[in-house]
C-alpha cells in the first residue's frame, strides 16, 4: 500500500520514540535527560546490564552501542511485536489517533513509477562503478588519486565514470531491456528538440551517487575531466526522483553518524563532503550546487540543532553566509539556531584537510562562532559610526533583524547580546583601536571572530603596563614564524637579537632557533605556542589569517623586528641619557622628566589604542633630550 506524502513523518511526530521503546524498556535515570528527549537504557535486542541503548526523541531514532541495532519508531515496533511494516504503521496510527488513509490507486501507480525510476539509476550507478576500471579512465584514476581517493573512498561513495563518447550509457541500458522513456525521465538522457537520437547527458566525467535519506539514488552528480569543457561539475537535472531544493548529499550516512561523530557539517559541495567525511567527520552534508533552502534547512536542523556551517573563505561564501543568516532569522528557536565556520581565504574544506590535515580542520570547526556574531559582523563591517545618526542606522538594522525573530525567549537573548557587543564595539578608549580594525577587516574571518567576544581578556583590556606594545609585538612575531617556518631561515638573525621579556615567549623562541619543518616542538614550546596562537591580537593578524601570503607575511616580519628594535634603543638611549644627568639633577630636573616619561607613556598608549605605530620617532625622543639638556630642565622655573 502506498501512503500520501508527509503521513509517515506526522505519524512519527505524534508519538514520541521514546513512548514507544519505553514499555520494553528500563530507562536509566541517572544517564537519560528526559529534558532534552535523550533516554538510555539496556538494550532490549541483547543481554546486558549496562546502558548502551540510547533513543533520542528529536531525531526520532534508537541505536545500541553494543549490538548495534538501530531504527525509528516504525522499525522498532517490527523489530518487538514482530509484524510487518503496514502493521507497524497501523498500531502506530491508532496510538496517533490518525486514520489509516485508504488505498489511492494514483498514489500507489506514482510509488510504483518511482520505484521503476530508482530501478533505472541503480543500473546507472553500476555502469558507472565498472567504467572507472576501463581504460579510458585512466586519466580519472590520476585525478582521484591526486585528491586522495582510491579504494575504500572509492567503494563507499560509489565513484564512477562514464566515457567521453555521446551515447554510452544510453547503448548499455538499452541493451539491456531499460525503455527509452524511463532513461529518459532519469535524467539520464536528453532529446534533442529536432527529434534526433537522444544522447549521454554525462559524457567525460567522474560520476558521484546522490542517494536520498532512504538510501535510493536519485540523481548524480558529474566532474568534468576536459578543462575546457562548459560546466565543470553537472548535476542530474529535476526529475520525479530528484527535487534540488529539498535534497541534501551524503544525507543517510549523516543521520547515522550525527552526534557520534562531532557536530554536523553543512559544506558547499559533494567533493567538500567527500573530504571530510574521509577525514573522519562523517556527519556531513551538502546542498547541490544552490544555496540552501528553507525546506534543506529544516531538514538539516532534524539532523542536528546547531550545525556548523563551513562556507569558503572568500567573498562569495561571506555572501552565503549572510543569505543563509536571514533565511534562519525567522525560523530560530531554543534547539534550531546555527554556528559559522568561515574557511581561510580561497580554500575549501578539501584545502585544509590536504594541507593541514583533520587538526586544522577540527581547530575551525570548533572556532566557529554562533549567528548572533556573523549578524553583528555584517551590520557593522568597513563601516564608520562617527555620527549620531550613523549609529542610529546601526540600530535601526539591528532592531530589523531582531524582529524577524519569532521565539520571543530567544529574540530577547538576540537583544542583549547586541547591546554587549555595541557597549563594547562604542566603548571609548580601550576598545577605539579594535573597533577601528574591525571597520577595516573586509571579510569575517574564523580566526577574527573569536576576538570580539573575548576583547576583555586581551593585552590591551587587561594591563595598563609601558610593555603592553612590546609584549604584543613579540607574540605576533612569534605566531608569524609558526605560521610560516620556511621563513624562518631568512630572519634567523633578527630572532637571535629578540630576546624575549616573557617567560613563555622566550622559550618558544629558543625552540624556533633550532626548529625546522620536520621537526616537532617540545612539550613546553608547543604549549606556548598553541597560547600564544589563541591570543585575539594575534589571531586578527593578517600574516596569521592568511597562511597562504608568504610576502605579505615577510613584509610584516621584516616591520614588527624593525619597530621592536626602535623601541628597544629609544628606551635605552632615554636610560643612557638620565644616567648622563644624573650628577646634575635635582628635584626639578626629576619632576620635570616624570612629566615627560609620563607623557611619553600616555602617547604610546594612545597609540596603542588605535592600532596605530607600536613603535617610537628614536631621532624624535633624541632632539628632545638634547633640548631638554640645552635648556637646563634642572633649574627649577621662579615662581
Amino acid at each position: 500500500m502506498s501512503l500520501p506524502p508527509g503521513f509517515l513523518d506526522e505519524l512519527r511526530d505524534r508519538v514520541p520514540i521514546s513512548s514507544v521503546v519505553g514499555r520494553k524498556v528500563t530507562w536509566d535515570m541517572r544517564k537519560s535527560n528526559q529534558a532534552k528527549g535523550d533516554f538510555w537504557a539496556p538494550c532490549p535486542f541483547h543481554q546486558e546490564k549496562s546502558a548502551s541503548f540510547h533513543v533520542d526523541d528529536r531525531k526520532g531514532f534508537y541505536y545500541c552501542f553494543g549490538c548495534h541495532a538501530k531504527g525509528d519508531t516504525l522499525k522498532f515496533l517490527q523489530e518487538t511485536e514482530n509484524i510487518g511494516f503496514m502493521d507497524a504503521v497501523a498500531l502506530l496510527a491508532r496510538e496517533a489517533g490518525m486514520t489509516l488513509p485508504e488505498r489511492d490507486p494514483r498514489a500507489a501507480e506514482k510509488a510504483d513509477r518511482l520505484s521503476e525510476l530508482a530501478d533505472v539509476m541503480e543500473a546507472a550507478v553500476r555502469f558507472y562503478r565498472m567504467q572507472l576500471s576501463s581504460s579510458a579512465a585512466h586519466s580519472a584514476r590520476d585525478y582521484l588519486a591526486g585528491r586522495g581517493l582510491q579504494g575504500a573512498a572509492l567503494e563507499r561513495f560509489e565513484i564512477g565514470f562514464v566515457p567521453a563518447t555521446r551515447r554510452a550509457l544510453w547503448d548499455h541500458l538499452t541493451r539491456a531491456g531499460v525503455a527509452a522513456e524511463k532513461i529518459l525521465e532519469a535524467g539520464l538522457a536528453i532529446a534533442p528538440d529536432d527529434g534526433g537520437q537522444p544522447y549521454d547527458r554525462f559524457r567525460g566525467r567522474i560520476m558521484f551517487p546522490i542517494r536520498d535519506g532512504r538510501g535510493r539514488c536519485i540523481a548524480f552528480g558529474g566532474r568534468a575531466m576536459d578543462p575546457n569543457d562548459r560546466a565543470k561539475y553537472l548535476n542530474s537535472p529535476e526529475t520525479p526522483l530528484f527535487d534540488k531544493g529539498r535534497s541534501l548529499y551524503n544525507l543517510g550516512p549523516a543521520r547515522v553518524a550525527a552526534g557520534k561523530s562531532g557536530p554536523l557539517i553543512v559544506a558547499e559541495g559533494y567533493m567538500d563532503v567527500i573530504a571530510l567525511v574521509s577525514a573522519g567527520f562523517e556527519a556531513a552534508v551538502a546542498p547541490l550546487g544552490t544555496a540552501i533552502t528553507e525546506e534543506q534547512l529544516r531538514q538539516i536542523w532534524r539532523l542536528s540543532p546547531e550545525p556548523v556551517i563551513a562556507l569558503d573563505g572568500d567573498a562569495a561564501g561571506l555572501r552565503a553566509g549572510y543569505r543563509l543568516m536571514d533565511l534562519a532569522l525567522p525560523h530560530l528557536g531554543p534547539d534550531s539556531s546555527l554556528r559559522f565556520c568561515l574557511l581561510p581565504d580561497k580554500m575549501d574544506p578539501d584545502d585544509v584537510l590536504r594541507t593541514g590535515g583533520a587538526g586544522a580542520m577540527r581547530k575551525l570547526i570548533e572556532g566557529a562562532v554562533p549567528l548572533v556574531q556573523l549578524l553583528w559582523q555584517r551590520d557593522t563591517e568597513g563601516q564608520v559610526f562617527d555620527s549620531p545618526e550613523r549609529r542610529a542606522s546601526l540600530d535601526k538594522r539591528l532592531r530589523a533583524a531582531l524582529a524577524k525573530i519569532s521565539d520571543p525567549g530567544l529574540r530577547g537573548h538576540y537583544a542583549e547580546e547586541l547591546r554587549r557587543l555595541r557597549a563594547e564595539f562604542f566603548q571609548p578608549q580601550r576598545n577605539s583601536g579594535r573597533k577601528r580594525d574591525f571597520q577595516r577587516r573586509g571579510a569575517f574571518s574564523p580566526s577574527a571572530a573569536p576576538s570580539l567576544a573575548a576583547t576583555r581578556a586581551t593585552l590591551l583590556a587587561a594591563s595598563d603596563g609601558d610593555d603592553v606594545a612590546e609584549r604584543m609585538r613579540e607574540e605576533v612575531i612569534l605566531a608569524i614564524l609558526l605560521t610560516h617556518p620556511d621563513l624562518l631561515p631568512e630572519f634567523l638573525p633578527d630572532l637571535e637579537r629578540a630576546e624575549m621579556r616573557q617567560p613563555r615567549a622566550e622559550c618558544l623562541r629558543h625552540a624556533l632557533l633550532h626548529w625546522s619543518d620536520e621537526d616537532v616542538l617540545p612539550a613546553p614550546a608547543q604549549q606556548a605556542a598553541d597560547q600564544i596562537r589563541a591570543l585575539g591580537h594575534v589571531r586578527i593578524a593578517p600574516p596569521v589569517r592568511h597562511a597562504g601570503d608568504r610576502e605579505l607575511a615577510r613584509r610584516c616580519l621584516s616591520e614588527e623586528f624593525a619597530k621592536l628594535f626602535a623601541r628597544r634603543g629609544v628606551l635605552q638611549e632615554m636610560r643612557e641619557a638620565a644616567e648622563d644627568v644624573a650628577d646634575l639633577a635635582d628635584e626639578g630636573l626629576t619632576w620635570r622628566l616624570r612629566q615627560a616619561a609620563e607623557t611619553r607613556n600616555r602617547a604610546e598608549r594612545s597609540r596603542l589604542s588605535d592600532s596605530a605605530d607600536l613603535g617610537e620617532d628614536r631621532a624624535a625622543l633624541s632632539n628632545i633630550l638634547q633640548q631638554m639638556i640645552e635648556s637646563q630642565v634642572w633649574v627649577k622655573p621662579k615662581k
